[in-house]
């Protein structure tokens, strides 16, 4: 899942989960991965930190990330997981201006490091390129407005159904007990996520296990009936799969 999380609705034409480097053709790909330098990951890791001064880019080769923010409160958000083919950092890049969130590796993961004058030297050579990265950047904000409007008519209940539909389409796993996430998320990033109190996500999630809904352990989320789901989801969850 490369966009946002959190859609309410079905695909509608926007490409915002289309990652970046499949956006661009093949020699333009090339070269600007041969301008930056291979990095490595291990899992939990922070990539980058909110607010740290760095303005380096990260193409990401391998494994996938959670990108979240911290509002002055303490509150935490879960914006964004970001995988194989997507880039991040570029905002600070192009700015100059402090890291606008958080991203920690959720496994290992590879990726290829731009430095700042590097990159916008390359986008001032390759304007086909910097037009992708504008699209892509414009397909991102639909999709955040989007998600905004739609979020707006649905409960707290309502909204954490659609998540979990999405992440077991984007991220699950069929085992013998269900559909397993792959992406180890902590309540409060699910609070984040959906705009709630972790007490509220909290409640609603052991609401789902009494159900036999899910089947949750410490950043472990087990999707047994997803069914119940897209009926809690209404029609903001019936036209998106559910991964069987």
């Amino acid at each position: 899942m490369t966009g946002g999380l959190g859609h309410a609705g079905g695909d509608d034409g926007l490409d915002d989960r289309v990652p970046f480097l499949a956006r661009l053709e093949r020699d333009d790909r090339t070269a600007l991965l041969a301008i930056g330098r291979p990095l490595h990951y291990p899992a939990r890791e922070a990539m980058m930190r909110q607010d740290e001064p760095s303005t380096h880019v990260l193409l990401l080769l391998q494994g996938w990330t959670k990108v979240t923010a911290t509002a002055a409160n303490g509150y935490e958000a879960l914006l964004a997981l970001r995988g194989p083919g997507d880039i991040i950092g570029e905002g600070a890049a192009l700015s100059g201006r402090g890291r606008s969130a958080t991203v920690t590796a959720l496994e290992r993961v590879g990726a290829v490091a731009i430095d700042q004058g590097r990159f916008t030297r390359f986008l001032s050579d390759s304007p086909s390129v910097a037009l992708k990265l504008l699209g892509l950047a414009t397909d991102r904000q639909r999709s955040t407005d989007r998600r905004r409007l739609e979020w707006a008519a649905l409960t707290v209940r309502e909204r954490l159904a659609v998540l979990l539909l999405d992440l077991i389409r984007t991220h699950g796993t069929r085992t013998g007990d269900g559909i397993e996430l792959t992406v180890a998320l902590s309540q409060q990033e699910f609070a984040g996520s959906v705009g709630a109190s972790r007490e509220a996500v909290a409640r609603l999630l052991k609401e789902l296990r009494d159900r036999r809904v899910v089947v949750t352990s410490r950043r472990r989320i087990v999707v047994v009936r997803p069914d119940v789901l897209r009926r809690i989801a209404g029609t903001a969850g019936s036209a998106r799969e559910d991964g069987e």
